[in-house]
């Protein structure tokens, strides 16, 4: 053939088992004397390619990664035209293992404004929660009660795929609900620019849930056994064609949560101490059910639909023997209180989002969302006191909860590129937060049940959050620079329905930010940033009804708080060496209106504390984390973080001014082992610092886990264990010159045992199937 004359290549890729067509397939035109590449091509979405060449001489490759590759060599030519007609690829089984072998890794990544840890199958989180798994991602802590931490921080905003969620607010364990399985990333934001929500003094924590891209039908099934209660059985499963995506998750079964407690209250003045042991156990029976769809209106727009339907049923069982001491050191009274608490949770959880890209530019678009959630927990608590040393009699209490939660937010968001590097994001947001609390107490006087009308009242919160935001990016090769700045307008309404005691505030605050990133060479860049953050007070601090489990230690809520107000710097340098990554962050944070946890009062041994807004806090900080793969077998994480205080304040004319530190460290090795196992073993280490009014203690634990997969990773057997030494304690002094407090609180060891299977296109998810 002569060289000016063109010859047209067409043809339809598609898979073999499912008969879908392949997006981007690779079709290459390759020399037949040399085999270099001539040119080439990539499928359309419809599995379509269409190629022209000068070419003579040549053969044909079409590839796609993790499929077989086809070569044609021998091919008709009719009117200078070549049909391949419809081209079938199937898997390429160990290319495929190869590649989920690979992804097992987690890699962290680092963007102009956040780090992003992308969880892979990390073995101590098979069968955990969300809780479990941040508890892994360097500068996050969980601790015992489930409370999450940044730096030491508890001032942090949750948000699943960037937006706030029922999981992230509601009473309970809400959170510990998202399987790990449906975790694909964890967006960790020091220092977040103006885009994001100004709630949170440390930062944000962004949970991205995992969306299957695979075509075809794709599932996962798994089931759980562990020790105390973790059994469970879920099923995922994702149906995906050229306009529709659906997506389904259901999960049910039962979990148990042990504790063993000790509580101290020592009246120094009148040399009396009441203490307590107890234990207690608290399971949960739970079913969930989530459906979805995307459906792609063209390559430009999508609209997803999806919603989520929870229901769970929990009771508590608990006892603990209290003892009376005098000065003398003697016993004068004695007594159990039992206690029976039964809930309901009903959840529901639904959204509508749409995304408008644009063909100018990969990264314009436009997103709108719409998400409304609701929560209702239906509790009732019976409380029994049997004496068995001393002149009281024994005495009953109950109580009673109806609370309800929705929340409702609208985002629009629109981000546009220009000139290149350059980028300017602007939106708006409107959040509606309505909580219903009624509680009630009752005692059991002369045989018949009489109110506490002290204890009993209905609290309502009524809050809407009004947010406009812009920012303006600049990123080239070397340096890149991002300014932004957010208004947010507060409207908070409170109301205590019995006694009619309202708070109607309402407030406007800028939050500007500042990030700039430069990099040094290829190996070592350095970012800084700045921004300004709120932390607006929510239900549990502002609610002022009491916890009356143990009845000598009440800690009850604030309705008159105000939010805190935190200005954010810091300055991180990242580095590769060799095989190693490094990263070193220094960070400086000021807060005024600090909400701290207090005694207000201590009277016949019975210690009542609440959140009280108690002067400024000054932290500075140093943080390092790396990690290590000298040897494809081996791999290290660490995590080092310290950090001093400064603390100024006077509360009803006592001076909290004080000064501290306090560090923690984390290390987590993974080994590759033969025969197909894997097996992670990791530690932490949190030191005792000083709180307001006295100390919390240092914090020693490990997790370990072990998995082996089986049938090209179709199959997964896992083991994982929690708290391998049972050392996860958490202890806390308050010392005063009137008074002493001591609580300890501890949950135990944690085995779980599975096995996961993945159909279709699918590879085993290790999905636990916990509620969400």
């Amino acid at each position: 053939m002569s060289q000016n004359i063109t010859v047209e290549i067409t043809g339809k890729v598609i898979e073999t088992n499912s008969k879908q067509p392949i997006e981007y397939a690779t079709i290459s035109i390759l020399n037949n004397n040399d085999k270099k590449p001539i040119t080439g091509a990539v499928t359309n979405t419809n599995g379509i390619f269409i190629i022209d060449t000068h070419a003579t001489n040549f053969y044909i490759e079409v590839s796609f990664i993790g499929f077989t590759t086809q070569t044609f060599k021998d091919f008709n030519i009719s009117n200078n035209k070549i049909n391949l007609g419809v081209i079938s690829l199937s898997e390429d089984e160990q290319d495929l293992d190869e590649i989920l072998i690979r992804a097992e890794k987690s890699q962290t990544e680092f963007k102009l404004d956040k780090r992003v840890f992308n969880v892979g199958t990390d073995l101590s989180s098979t069968g955990a929660s969300a809780l479990e798994v941040l508890n892994n991602v360097p500068s996050v802590n969980v601790n015992i009660e489930g409370e999450v931490s940044l730096r030491g921080s508890q001032g942090v905003q949750i948000l699943i795929n960037g937006k706030p969620s029922v999981l992230t607010n509601a009473d309970g364990n809400a959170l510990g609900t998202i399987t790990a399985d449906m975790i694909e990333k964890i967006e960790v934001i020091t220092n977040p620019s103006a885009k994001y929500d100004a709630e949170g003094t440390s930062g944000i924590i962004n949970i991205v849930i995992k969306k299957s891209e695979k075509k075809g039908l794709n599932g996962s099934a798994s089931l759980n056994v562990g020790v105390p209660n973790s059994n469970s059985f879920g099923l995922s499963l994702n149906k995906r064609t050229e306009k529709f995506n659906l997506f389904s998750q259901i999960g049910f079964g039962k979990r148990t949560f042990p504790r063993e407690t000790t509580s101290i209250n020592s009246d120094l003045i009148n040399n009396i101490t009441i203490n307590s042991v107890g234990e207690s156990e608290f399971n949960e029976k739970f079913s969930n059910i989530l459906i979805g769809t995307d459906y792609h209106i063209n390559d430009s727009n999508v609209i997803t639909l999806s919603g989520t339907y929870a229901y769970e049923v929990e009771d508590q069982n608990s006892t603990a023997n209290y003892n009376s001491i005098d000065a003398t050191n003697s016993i004068t009274d004695s007594w159990i209180r039992d206690e029976i608490t039964k809930a309901t949770n009903p959840k529901l959880r639904y959204e509508l989002q749409y995304k408008k890209d644009f063909k100018r530019h990969e990264d314009q678009d436009l997103l709108f969302s719409a998400l409304g959630s609701s929560f209702r927990k239906d509790q009732s608590s019976d409380f029994l006191d049997t004496i068995l040393t001393g002149s009281d009699t024994d005495t009953q209490q109950e109580t009673r909860t109806d609370y309800k939660l929705e929340d409702y937010i609208f985002k629009l968001d629109y981000t546009h590129p220009f000139l290149e590097k350059y980028t300017i994001e602007t939106g708006s947001q409107y959040a509606i937060n309505i909580v219903s609390n009624d509680f009630a107490v009752s005692d059991f006087t002369n045989g018949v049940w009489v109110d506490n009308a002290d204890l009993t009242n209905v609290f309502d919160l009524d809050q809407k959050v009004l947010a406009l935001y812009v920012t303006s990016a600049y990123e080239g090769d070397i340096w890149g620079v991002k300014l932004g700045v957010r208004m947010e307008n507060t409207d908070l309404y409170t109301i205590l329905k019995n006694t009619n005691e309202t708070n109607n505030t309402n407030y406007t605050n800028l939050f500007p930010s500042i990030h700039t990133s430069y990099k040094l060479n290829e190996n070592m860049s350095l970012q800084a940033g700045y921004s300004k953050r709120i932390n607006r007070p929510g239900l549990r601090s502002l609610n002022p009804f009491s916890n009356i489990r143990n009845n000598f230690s009440i800690s009850t809520g604030n309705p008159d708080l105000l939010p805190e107000y935190t200005d954010s710097y810091e300055l991180t340098s990242i580095q590769k060496i060799g095989k190693a990554s490094l990263n070193f962050s220094l960070y400086h944070r000021y807060t005024t209106d600090v909400i701290e946890r207090v005694t207000i009062s201590f009277e016949d041994n019975i210690n009542i504390s609440r959140p009280e807004n108690i002067g400024t806090s000054n932290t500075t900080g140093l943080e390092f984390n790396g990690k290590y793969n000298p040897i494809n077998w081996f791999s290290l994480n660490g995590d080092f973080n310290i950090n001093f205080f400064s603390r100024k304040g006077v509360f009803e004319t006592e001076s909290f001014d004080f000064k501290g530190n306090s560090w923690s460290t984390s290390l987590a090795s993974k080994f590759k082992l033969p025969l197909d196992f894997d097996f992670e073993i990791s530690g932490d280490y949190f030191s005792k610092y000083k709180s307001l009014q006295g100390e919390t203690s240092d914090n020693l634990y490990a997790d370990l886990g072990i998995r082996k997969k089986i049938l090209k990773g179709k199959v997964i057997l896992n083991m994982s264990v929690r708290d391998v030494f049972a050392s996860r304690v958490n202890e806390s002094e308050t010392f005063q010159s009137d008074f002493y407090l001591y609580n300890s609180s501890q949950r135990g060891r944690f085995v779980t045992f599975g096995i996961s299977y993945g159909f279709g296109k699918g590879e085993a998810m290790e999905f636990s199937g916990q509620r969400h």
